[in-house]
């Protein structure tokens, strides 16, 4: 098999989406994830399913600069990591933070807000995820553009989800709250000044 660019491209990226995970079990695997190693899973799993969101929202402003055209081709791989992470803080949470205890679940789940926040994002990335293939792409019509419009309250009630998490310092929480309103104001400008758009595009 002939391996051209954008196969090569394509494996570039998918081994990048995954090194996180990779690394993340390789510490645990030789006892460098820390004192707390099931904190340590529950935190880096959440910020890569964060990181990769935002990723994922930056490919439309970014392919509108010269030459970056083809990112859009690894927008849908971004979003799918961006899910994958998210699956992965939601499991690692209830494995080895409660254990997979009934009560604890539905304790946590009913009376901890920051949760039910962080569900509710994941559960809007979930039809986002399953509807990300061709065949649905083309089953759907214009209704796919409109059904992936919920990456937009997705990120922001993870952002919501990550803020009401502050213990101490707020600079991550400020950093990702900065990029994030950045990216959806860059969507809002072209959204109501389409004609100034194009031309600064």
């Amino acid at each position: 098999m002939v391996l051209t660019r954008w196969t090569a491209i394509w494996w570039l990226f998918w081994c990048a989406g995954l090194a996180p995970f990779v690394l993340l079990m390789y510490q645990v695997v030789t006892d460098q994830a820390g004192a707390d190693p099931a904190q340590m899973l529950v935190l880096a799993t959440g910020l890569w399913a964060l990181r990769f969101l935002w990723l994922t929202l930056a490919v439309t402003p970014l392919r509108r600069l010269p030459r970056l055209g083809w990112l859009i081709r690894f927008r849908r791989m971004l979003g799918l990591y961006a899910f994958f992470y998210a699956v992965l803080h939601l499991l690692a949470f209830i494995t080895f933070i409660l254990g997979w205890r009934v009560d604890l679940v539905w304790r946590e789940f009913t009376e901890r807000p920051y949760i039910v926040v962080g569900l509710l994002s994941l559960l809007l990335l979930l039809p986002l995820a399953v509807t990300s293939t061709t065949y649905w792409m083309r089953r759907l019509g214009r209704n796919w553009v409109r059904l992936h419009w919920l990456i937009y309250p997705a990120a922001v009630l993870a952002m919501v989800h990550f803020i009401m998490q502050i213990r101490a310092g707020y600079a991550e929480q400020l950093l990702y709250g900065s990029l994030l309103l950045i990216l959806l104001g860059y969507r809002a400008v072209v959204k109501l000044f389409p004609k100034k758009s194009r031309k600064t595009c």
